[in-house]
């Protein structure tokens, strides 16, 4: 699949447990795109101290967004789209993300109110991110002002609609 004749990388981004992964998965099925999960780029000891109940700061997530960066920007030159799911919270880890792939990187804010989302996190079973770490990501968080927002409330199925529909 491309949009508009040409490879793209789509990045799903937001706080944890927003939905990247879950709505990144369907927009893949949905695109015919190869969907990639950012949280395996992290570093083990990014995992580690996440699960420890740490915050990443710029250090750690230096190496991490280089990695998903570098993956994207190959991708883009072997003409293959992708979806990654990627926090990317501030606006300098979306432009490095950005760097040398422009027009062809489209990021989608999964949008929601903290209350939300923690519910969602206290949930989740299978996650190393614990809920703790939620109010760390909204205190980070600067959202993208060019970027197809979605609002996470709506269904899985909507959201993915929506995305398709803006992508076109």
């Amino acid at each position: 699949m491309s949009i508009h004749n040409t490879a793209v990388v789509i990045i799903i981004m937001g706080v944890s447990g927003s939905g990247k992964s879950t709505i990144g998965k369907l927009l893949s099925e949905e695109l015919s795109i190869e969907f990639y999960d950012g949280d395996d780029f992290h570093p083990k000891e990014n995992i580690e101290k996440m699960k420890a109940g740490h915050p990443l700061n710029d250090h750690d997530r230096a190496g991490w967004l280089a990695a998903i960066h570098d993956f994207g920007h190959h991708q883009i030159q072997n003409q293959q789209s992708c979806i990654i799911a990627c926090s990317a919270l501030k606006k300098s880890y979306r432009d490095l993300l950005r760097k040398d792939m422009h027009d062809q990187l489209k990021i989608v804010y999964l949008e929601g109110d903290f209350q939300t989302i923690q519910t969602r996190l206290a949930q989740r079973k299978s996650h190393f991110m614990p809920t703790a770490l939620l109010q760390s990501q909204f205190e980070t968080l600067e959202p993208p002002q060019n970027a197809i927002r979605v609002d996470l409330r709506l269904s899985p199925e909507e959201i993915v609609k929506n995305i398709v529909k803006q992508l076109s």
